[in-house]
């Protein structure tokens, strides 16, 4: 026999088997009832889960090219504790058990399923006498392992409803794969599912899937994975007594910001909150989430410490931080405290909407801190938000060559919010400090500042129009920039009537300043300025106002001397913008100290003023000045 005819022999052989085979299952669709076929599957089913699948459709069966079994209108579950309805229902069949008359399902495919899980203010689930059922499914499923090993869901959906919370959720368009624990032990479920409009990537395994159900301890991984960021835990998982997670917890996201706004969640008010990554050893147990070796980075800003999330009831973070630097002005960039042209005070509407929804209670060590135009040294925050209510306290701050102590506190209140701040600055350079807190660059030396305001508004300039408090300031060994009192002193002494260049130039030195003001509805009272030096002594009173950003002051400056005399004293008036001042020394003091100007004071009572005048002028300017007229004279002598 040639290879040609034993191939022939082959094929022929191989068309019989093929026609057989078809020959059974075209027999076995007539031989196989529609109700048995249904009555199998439901007792896959309920070997499986332990739960009753209710058949309410239409009922059909298939057995080419593939056996099937399909269900229309299934539910899980029954009335109101029915946890899975679906639209349709189809049980492959194994083929090799149908050709001896078997019925065994090979995989179930669920087709638009809609599973419920509601949970009652007593934090009951409407899943808990299903997972018992399912529970003791497994148990039964030991003895006799089910046929099926794959459930497929499509298009389906799944609401959750926590009364407890309060919350509402609905996940769409889910698409899983679930690997039913048919021959080992593990259950695996991979796919996707659409939240708020984003697609997320999810899988999740537990290593004993029977021993899961019956709450003891078993592995668990999940991953979740989208465009709004990634999410995955690699650790254990046991629900008796209570829900207990230990593990390895990781984090990231492109922006923090947008993650919080596509979970539903209000953002902080201001910048920042943009890049995150988060890495830990996480422990759940019940509604707390405990944090150690925490590892995280938002904004550029990289930490380590502990962290604790309470999610029962009010949600509350606490912990404690450390950082090698950290950069605040992504969170203060949104609020801008004047104009752009750097003279009035920003109106632009603040508020710390977003801040209410949550509480924090986290203090926060740094080596550095960088401020919007301010660098800090070693600093300990501590800072605490309580119904939407923000408190820092500032422990110990080295800055300034000195150090920071006090507090800030902000509230929201129905006309905005309301701002208190108590601040001690000890030992710090005044011109520093002055210049990048408050933009003030009149003054030099080291000294302490204490300052205790309150305001409220709907803005920065309407909070300056509502500031009460106090302000102190004592320092030595300084000097005021852009006057050069002691010279100025020392020309009008000689000459009263000179001019005065010097005014806005060089520098005063002093020895002690003290500084006292009290602040009502926004207007600064002086109380008390004394400046001392070794040759210039200053006195200043009066009034200034902060929303105007406005000086009016009256003063004193006196030419210390050793003689009997006391020394000269020139009284003189500080008005105008407080970032550009105009000096003005006291016209009539100067003009009685001129033995120039003196015939001006009996020019008036005699017959040639005119002459007088001229002549004074003619001595104080040195420019000679033309005759008088007739006219001129006439009038004089009248």
């Amino acid at each position: 026999m040639n290879a040609a005819t034993a191939l022939k022999r082959l094929g022929l052989a191989l068309a019989a088997i093929i026609v057989a085979g078809g020959a059974i299952v075209t027999a076995m669709s007539f031989l196989i009832s529609v109700d048995a076929a249904r009555e199998q599957a439901k007792a896959e089913i309920r070997n499986a889960t332990g739960l009753d699948p209710v058949f309410r459709g239409q009922s059909t069966v298939s057995l080419f090219p593939f056996g099937a079994i399909t269900f229309e209108d299934v539910t899980l579950g029954e009335g109101r504790q029915a946890a899975l309805t679906a639209q349709r229902l189809t049980a492959n069949l194994r083929f090799f058990p149908l050709l001896f008359g078997r019925i065994e399902t090979g995989e179930i495919k669920l087709e638009r399923p809609t599973i419920v899980i509601n949970i009652d203010s007593n934090g009951r689930s409407n899943w808990t006498r299903l997972i018992d059922s399912l529970s003791r499914g497994q148990v039964a499923s030991e003895r006799k392992a089910p046929s099926f090993s794959a459930i497929r869901i499509e298009g389906g959906s799944i609401i959750l409803r926590d009364r407890s919370q309060g919350m509402v959720e609905r996940f769409d368009q889910v698409a899983l794969s679930l690997a039913w624990p048919s021959i080992s032990k593990s259950f695996g479920a991979t796919g996707q599912f659409e939240w708020h409009g984003q697609t997320m990537d999810a899988s999740v395994t537990l290593a004993d899937f029977a021993a899961a159900l019956a709450g003891k301890q078993t592995g668990l991984k999940v991953r979740v994975a989208g465009a709004p960021g990634k999410l995955a835990f690699d650790g254990s998982v046991s629900t008796q007594p209570t829900l207990k997670l230990a593990g390895t917890l990781a984090a990231d996201s492109a922006s923090l910001r947008k993650t919080l706004s596509w979970t539903g969640q209000k953002p902080p008010p201001g910048g920042g909150f943009e890049r995150f990554a988060l890495k830990a050893e996480a422990s759940v147990v019940g509604g707390t989430i405990a944090l150690s070796n925490v590892n995280v980075e938002l904004d550029e800003n990289r930490a380590e410490g502990v962290l604790a999330f309470a999610v029962d009831g009010r949600r509350t973070l606490q912990g404690t931080l450390a950082t090698e630097n950290l950069d605040l002005r992504p969170y203060i960039s949104a609020v801008r405290f004047v104009s752009n042209d750097q003279r009035e005070w920003s109106d632009g509407h603040i508020s710390l909407d977003g801040m209410s929804g949550f509480d924090v209670d986290v203090r926060l060590s740094a080596a550095n801190v960088v401020l919007s135009n301010a660098k800090l040294g070693r600093t300990a925050i501590a800072a605490n938000l309580r119904g939407g209510n923000l408190s820092l306290t500032v422990a110990e701050s080295q800055a300034f060559g000195g150090i920071i102590k006090g507090t800030i506190a902000l509230a929201n209140i129905t006309s905005g919010i309301n701002v208190k701040s108590q601040l001690q600055f000890v030992d710090v350079d005044l011109d520093v400090c002055l210049n990048q807190l408050f933009n003030l660059k009149r003054l030099e030396g080291k000294g302490n500042l204490n300052l205790t305001v309150e305001g409220s508004g709907q803005s920065i300039l309407a909070v300056t129009r509502t500031l009460n408090g106090s302000a102190a300031l004592n320092g030595q060994t300084g000097a005021l920039v852009g006057f050069n009192v002691e010279q100025l002193l020392r020309r009008l002494e000689r000459r009263p009537l000179s001019g005065g260049s010097e005014l806005h130039t060089g520098r005063t030195p002093y020895k002690q300043i003290a500084v006292g003001l009290t602040i009502a509805q926004g207007k600064v009272t002086v109380d008390d300025v004394k400046i001392e030096g070794a040759a210039v002594r200053l006195a200043l009173a009066g009034s200034a106002s902060i929303p105007a950003r406005s000086l009016d002051l009256t003063g004193t400056a006196t030419l210390v001397s050793a003689s009997a005399d006391g020394g000269f004293e020139l009284p003189f008036v500080v008005q105008g913008s407080w970032d550009d001042p105009i000096v003005l020394p006291d016209a009539q003091i100067l003009i009685r100290r001129s033995g120039a100007a003196a015939p001006l004071l009996k020019a008036v009572r005699g017959r040639r003023a005119l002459d007088t005048v001229r002549s004074t002028f003619e001595r104080v300017t040195g420019q000679p000045t033309a005759p008088a007229t007739t006219t001129e004279a006439a009038t004089s002598g009248q």
